[in-house]
This record gives structure tokens, sequence and C-alpha cells, in this order.
């Protein structure tokens, strides 16, 4: 097994990766600890030679320079390949603002051809490559040196595997001619905006009943206080306050840091210093605002009467054109949006692209009495009205 330590060894492997028409990737990270992932490990595989073509690329060495990566990821000649590769694109955009293009991922393209939804790399190496991995070393805490070879096998499972998935997957795609179905669907995972964290935003993860919004107000100046500060200290925001805090701080509106030490849910390290100054100055900054800036929740959308037999007929017909096409359903569309279809308030992703050929203007006609639906022994058929 090669473990990568400098900068000038990594340049040579990315220089032979260069020569090859891909390359497979994975990481090993942390983020119990930091809001940040932090990066342990990097697994790279290219087609040639066998298991010698898969290196370790030990990234907490001192000196180690990502740039030769960084200059592969740019080398449009070569395709990335990744298995449900959103926390490792992060990890990247976090660091340098580098995408790698071309970019394949795995998971998507298993769905699209037929292997269900959010399908594990365990099953596609089990169904793909006839092998077994031991998922023993999963929950490795990877920060932590010297590696032993049982976590380096594991690890460079990741990708050694991934090739021969990779191989099967593409040849597929490129015999369904729906190579242009999972380029489509990978471009949200090279959005820049997926990996932005926006405080303003923060907000509305937090749950909550209430429609006041002078309440909503002070929920949303917690939560961007509290994104700001575990941002700029990379730490995860529940080590800030966790969202069962802030609610109760957004209800009893403490005017003083003194006012903390009442809460029940606020940690001991936040009634005091430059948390609870930051809590303060929030509630007092939700206070200010004036009344026609406050904050507004989507009002719940309100369903036709009868809609929701229509609905049902589309999950009927979207299960159907699923099987028949040989995709995960949800990659086509969700529950919500099947409700949304019929309630006539449906956005236009289901109407564009492939989704649109495999299933869109079959719901379209559904919902406008085209079509219906008929039982054809334990199958479902299309019936032209």
């Amino acid at each position: 097994m090669i473990t990568i330590t400098t900068t000038e060894q990594l340049a040579a492997f990315c220089t032979k990766c260069a020569t090859f028409d891909y390359v497979t990737i994975d990481t090993e990270f942390l983020r119990e600890r930091t809001y940040y992932s932090k990066l342990c490990l990097i697994q790279m595989a290219h087609p040639g030679e066998g298991d010698e073509g898969a290196v370790l690329i030990d990234v907490l060495e001192d000196g180690l320079s990502l740039d030769p990566l960084y200059d592969l990821f740019k080398d449009e000649s070569v395709v990335k390949v990744f298995h449900a590769a959103r926390q490792d694109l992060e990890i990247f955009f976090v660091d340098r603002q580098v995408f790698p293009k071309p970019f394949f991922d795995t998971q998507v393209a298993a769905m699209v051809c037929g292997f269900g939804e959010q399908v594990g790399y365990e099953t596609l190496v089990r169904k793909i490559a006839k092998a077994q991995l031991d998922k023993s070393s999963r929950f490795t805490d990877w920060s932590q040196r010297p590696l032993s070879d049982k976590q380096k096998t594991y690890a460079l499972g990741d990708v050694t595997h991934l090739r021969e998935i990779y191989e099967f997957l593409a040849k597929r795609l490129e015999k369904t001619n729906r190579k242009s179905w999972v380029e489509e669907e990978v471009q949200i995972l090279i959005n820049p905006e997926t990996y932005n964290t926006h405080p303003d935003n923060a907000w509305r993860r937090v749950k909550t009943r209430s429609n006041s919004r002078r309440f909503l107000a002070t929920v949303q100046e917690l939560a961007r206080f509290r994104e700001i500060y575990a941002q700029e200290r990379n730490v995860p925001r529940n080590r800030v306050y966790k969202d069962d805090a802030l609610m109760e701080i957004a209800a009893t509106r403490p005017k003083v840091p003194s006012d903390l030490g009442k809460s029940r849910m606020l940690l001991r390290e936040a009634r005091k210093g430059q948390i609870a100054d930051g809590i303060i100055a929030a509630i007092k900054t939700a206070d200010a605002i004036p009344n026609d800036d406050l904050p507004i929740v989507a009002a719940v959308k309100q369903r036709p009467q009868g809609s929701e037999g229509l609905a049902d007929l589309l999950r009927v017909l979207l299960k159907a054109k699923a099987e028949e096409a040989g995709v995960a359903p949800k990659l086509i569309a969700n529950a919500s949006e099947l409700d949304d279809i019929a309630a006539g308030v449906a956005g236009d992703q289901v109407f564009r692209g492939w989704r649109s050929e495999v299933f869109g203007n079959d719901a379209k006609d559904l919902c406008d009495g085209k079509i219906a639906l008929s039982a054809s022994g334990s199958s479902v058929k299309i019936v032209r009205v």
C-alpha cells in the first residue's frame, strides 16, 4: 500500500493519473468537533496497474500541498469519479473554491440505472464488483496516526472497487443514452450555492410553530449570530447553543447577560462572554426591526378540493413510469412535488429535461384528463382518452 506524504510524490502520481481517462477519488474526514469538515485522508486510484494504481494521500503530513490534485481537478481530459460526493466536494470547495471537472457520481448514476434510491457503495461493490467490504473500520478516528494496515485497506477499498463500478455504469449509460441524465443531475453538486451557508438564511433550518413575526425576527437574529460565530471559530453550531435553547431564548427574551442564568437549555459556556453578549445584541437587533421588515413564514399551500385523489393517481403513474424506465422514483419526483402537481402549483423541475420525457409529459396529460390509468394484470397501463 502506497502512502503519499510529500508534494513531489503527489505531483508525480497526478501526472500519471492525467494519462488515463478517469481517476477514482474518496476522502476520510471528521466533523464532530468542527463546523467545517477536517480532511484527514484522500484515496485515489487510476485504472492502470491493478492495486498498484491506488494510493493514500496523508494530508496531515507537514508541508504537503494539494496543488497537484487541484491541477488535476481542472484537467478536463480526465473524469473524476466519486460516490455520493456531496461532502467530498464541499471539503474541496471550502478549501480552494475548486470543483473537479468533468465529474461523475456513481450514486447518481446508479439511481439512473435502476439500482434504487440513495444506493450505498457497499451495495454496488456487492452487485457489480462481486466483492465484499470489511466495514469494521467505518467509525475510525482518521486524524490519529499511524494508520493501521487494516485502516489503510478499508480506505483503499473505497476507490479500487469504484473503478469497476464506474466502468460498468458508464457503459450502461452509454448503451441507454442516459449519460446526459447524469450530467444534468450532478450540476447541483458543482454549484457553489450548494455549499454556501449564508447566516441570513440560517433561521430557516430552525423548526418553529409560531407565526409571530417579531418572534421569528428574534429567531432569525439568534440563528444569524450563531452561524457567524460557529463559522469564524470553526465549531459546530450546536456547541454555541442548540435549537431548543435558541427557541427558549427567543421566547423569554433576556435583556442583560445575567438573565441568561435562568435558562434551562443554554450551555453554561454560553451564559457569559462573547456568546452571551452576542445573544443580547441579537435580541436588541430583532427588537429594532421595523414591522414592515419582519420575516414571514411562507403560507401553507392550500390544496384544491379533490387534489388528494389526483395526487394518488400521480403516485401510481410515477411508480409505473419509474419501473418502466428503470429509474429510482424519488430521483424523478418526491411526494411533495406530486402534491404540488395535483394542486396545480408545481415548479418546473418535473417538466424539464429527462424527467419530462420519463414522467412529466404523462403527468401533465393525466392532470388534463388526456390519459387514464388501467390495471393490466399486475402492471399499470396508460390509456389515451
